[in-house]
């Protein structure tokens, strides 16, 4: 592999090790608590797992100060985020993944559950309260998940209730007038139930100042996220588990300007809103001998918007200037309504259900879902209101076999079959109705080299479906897209040594895309408008891509008060057999085509790493230091616009006395510019007469903050 620029790869490596050997070892140093992963078939330690999985606990999330994903998203080998929005909330995982969404239906590649529920394709919902940990599954998922999980999946776990009444209040304060409050009660009701309640509000003005407007919030969150859980123990073979969510998300969108800072000049500032209810029901029945009965119902209806100042400006920007009657004004609205829900019922072995003389371990399950999602597009320069309804249909039959072929030696082999309608139609009479059958799945070897090191080689295979390009003006050609199909091929070791005190997982993969799938746009001039162009939307088929790399991520319980971590991760995701259409003139047809074999993938680093370590520095003071970076990346495969390579410095001082923690943390101490999207096939600045040139959309600048939190 090529990377390039690997000078601040290098500087965080030399400053994990130095670290490191610095330590100063103690005679008896604590070791880390057993990790385990649930979302497999099984609960099962993370190190006994053959796969790649990172695991982030509720722990590291409170002393980040996160209220959601996007926030620790860094921390996971090979995995990347698109913005483009309030929220960083498109997710890529090992260069796999979408970078945003308009007008076109979207089938997501990274599978996203909280709590059970499917939120797919709307990670706003993803915010981290209560969290007892993300597990973040890289690889296709085509027998656990299907046709959503092509590149991985993120599972998020709520904490449960517990057994005794204890509860939380927590208050931060930061910078831009951030403010975030929680509580949490749990506890039982009787000996057979339990109840857990969370609710937390999270409000900040953003990072932006409207000079037009003279405000310092057209990009603020504003955020309202409540769970309630239930635990029911209704007899000794039924468990019964409830999860109800709410999450109301009224964001501001205004992150775009035409000089490339955080200050802006529209005078119609956007909005990225949320407002999704759902549930979740499980039951666990354990009345078999020979297997257990797992039942999994979900539902989730969300109504989104999504709306920004299309031309960045106001009107009169060019007034009594040479462009003077160039400048254009519009707005873009859109609004989604969708449902989803989801049954998910198996069978899991028992110890006695064991198959082939005892040596086998069995799941055997049924799956269906189904999404209804209609659009109302309001757009200045349309005719009219666009419409759409896009309803899916998915019905799966899947098993895994566990077999140990001997005492040390483990084959897992798993399959899912899946079949899929999709039914699409809008205003512009473009309908589509597609009905698929896919199929995926996994073959892996897991050899216990000792009692603490796993050695691993999968082969695996995962599907994304195909749809519809909704745009009339495409070609009846280039109307719809085919299924990629993705060949995952991994090796790995990973262990935990010296008293649990150190814990390690290398992986090294390959992965070939079949009939790859891949946004573009067709950038059209807009009739009768000073505006040089609109944009068509659509997914095409590269005829294959290759992703392959490397993920390390190690934990060292260095002495009773240095504890020290790090990962890395290496990628090179490139297209083989593309041709990319860049741009038109009047007529779509007039595209132009660019081969882009070779060229590298959007939204996939070279490089991405953190490093850490935590200090205790007294019984009751903590202090933790901890550096992020990733390598500059493509933006997008239409153009050359790149992002900028940086390295974050995040820090915290953690105080507990009694029953009150206080914390002082900051992320990005050194204020560096984080491109979070950007374009780069277009202008939009009338005073530059549209001259084509990159722009960029910036991540979190350098915030300061402190929480206190009172656990009772």
């Amino acid at each position: 592999m090529n990377f390039s620029n690997k000078s601040g790869l290098l500087a965080a490596m030399l400053f994990f090790t130095g670290s490191a050997l610095c330590a100063e070892p103690a005679s008896s140093p604590q070791g880390f608590e057993e990790v385990i992963v649930t979302a497999q078939f099984r609960n099962i330690s993370v190190l006994n797992t053959g796969s790649s999985i990172t695991v982030i606990d509720g722990d590291t999330l409170e002393q980040r100060g996160a209220t959601h994903l996007e926030q620790v998203l860094n921390l996971a080998p090979n995995v990347n985020f698109s913005s483009g929005a309030s929220r960083g909330k498109f997710i890529q995982i090992r260069g796999i993944g979408e970078r945003s969404q308009f007008i076109e239906p979207l089938n997501p590649s990274v599978g996203l559950l909280i709590d059970g529920i499917d939120f797919s394709g709307i990670g706003g919902a993803a915010t981290t309260l209560d969290m007892r940990q993300i597990e973040i599954l890289r690889g296709p998922q085509g027998t656990l998940y299907g046709a959503n999980a092509l590149a991985g999946l993120i599972d998020m776990k709520s904490n449960d209730p517990t057994d005794t009444f204890e509860g939380r209040v927590e208050t931060s304060i930061a910078e831009y007038e951030t403010r975030t409050t929680s509580a949490v009660l749990s506890g039982p009701i009787s000996d057979t139930l339990g109840y857990r309640l969370a609710v937390q509000g999270h409000r900040s003005d953003g990072y932006i100042d409207n000079d037009f407007l003279n405000r310092h919030d057209t990009s603020n969150l504003d955020e309202l996220t409540a769970r309630g859980k239930l635990q029911w123990r209704a007899s000794d073979d039924l468990q019964v588990n409830f999860t109800g969510f709410y999450v109301d998300a009224d964001n501001g969108y205004d992150d775009f300007s035409l000089d490339n800072t955080r200050h802006t000049l529209s005078d119609q500032p956007g909005h990225d809103r949320q407002e999704s209810t759902a549930f979740a029901l499980e039951t666990i029945w354990q009345g078999f001998e020979r297997f257990d009965v797992v039942g999994l119902v979900s539902y989730a209806e969300s109504n989104l918007e999504y709306s920004y100042d299309e031309d960045w400006s106001y009107v009169g920007i060019c007034s009594g200037q040479p462009c003077d009657g160039w400048e254009y004004a519009s707005f873009d609205r859109y609004r989604r309504d969708r449902e989803n829900g989801t049954v998910d019922l198996r069978l899991v072995s028992s110890e006695a259900g064991r198959l082939f003389n005892g040596s086998t371990d069995w799941v055997l399950g049924v799956y269906y879902r189904f999404q209804d999602e209609s659009l109302l597009r309001e757009y200045t320069y349309a005719s009219g209101d666009f419409t759409s309804d896009y309803d899916t249909r998915n019905r799966a039959i899947y098993g895994q076999l566990d077999s140990w072929l001997t005492d040390r030696l483990k084959l897992t082999s798993g399959l899912r079959l899946e079949f899929r309608n999709a039914d699409y139609d809008d205003s512009d009479l473009v309908n589509n109705d597609n009905s698929e059958r896919l199929w995926g799945g996994r073959l892996g070897l897991e050899y216990n080299l000792t009692s603490q090191t796993l050695l691993y080689a999968l082969v695996s295979r995962g599907y994304k479906a195909g749809g519809v390009n909704s745009n009339p003006s495409l070609d009846a050609s280039a109307r719809d897209f085919d299924t990629e199909y993705l060949w995952n091929y991994e090796t790995g070791i990973k262990g935990d040594w010296f008293d649990h005190r150190l814990a390690m997982q290398l992986s090294v993969f390959f992965q070939d895309r079949r009939k790859m799938q891949v946004k573009q746009s067709l950038v059209e001039p807009i009739s009768g408008a000073s505006c040089p162009c609109s944009f068509t939307d659509f997914f095409d088929n590269a005829a294959r891509g290759e992703n392959y790399g490397a993920e390390l991520e190690v934990n060292w319980q260095a002495s009773e008060l240095v504890r020290l971590y790090g990962s890395l991760g290496l990628l090179r995701a490139t297209f083989k057999n593309f041709e990319s259409f860049s741009h038109v003139d009047a007529d779509p047809a007039n595209a132009v085509a660019v081969d882009l074999s070779g060229h590298e993938q959007a939204h996939a680093p070279s490089y991405q790493f953190a490093v850490g370590m935590d200090v205790a520095l007294t019984r009751r003071l903590t202090a933790g230091l901890e550096v992020e970076g990733k390598e500059a990346f493509y933006l997008s495969p239409r153009h050359n616009a790149k992002s900028n390579r940086y390295e974050l410095v995040n820090a915290r001082l953690d105080y507990d006395v009694e029953q009150w923690s206080l914390s002082l943390w900051g992320r990005n101490l050194a204020d560096r510019d984080v491109i979070v999207r950007g374009f780069g096939s277009f202008g939009n600045d009338p005073r530059k007469f549209y001259a084509t040139e990159p722009y960029y959309q910036y991540g979190e600048p350098r915030i300061v903050g402190a929480t206190a939190t009172y656990r009772f």
